[in-house]
């Protein structure tokens, strides 16, 4: 499994939620898990969402979608954001 971990500092949390639930790049279309959305304890305009995929393939042309997609927007809805892609190499609940 791998995951995509995005980070950045948004004007608004309200209306960055509301640009992420319009889905403009389509997760489901592009094969995503599941999605977790973070806010930092001392900061709630800073985000941090993790998009969860079966292949690094999906992840690595997704992150490509999501470039196109903040050149559009970056500095109205979201600032600077970083992205990486990890592998979930264990996993366990308790």
């Amino acid at each position: 499994m791998y995951l995509l971990q995005i980070e950045h500092p948004v004007p608004s949390f309200d209306r960055w939620k509301e640009a992420f639930d319009s889905d403009p790049v389509g997760r489901q279309q592009e094969r995503v898990r599941s999605h977790r959305i973070f806010r930092k304890i001392d900061d709630p305009t800073y985000v941090i969402i993790e998009l969860e995929f079966d292949q690094l393939s999906e992840a690595e042309s997704f992150l490509i979608s999501l470039q196109k997609l903040w050149g559009k927007v970056e500095g109205t809805v979201m600032n600077s954001p970083r992205a990486r892609i990890v592998e979930v190499v264990e996993s366990k609940e308790y």
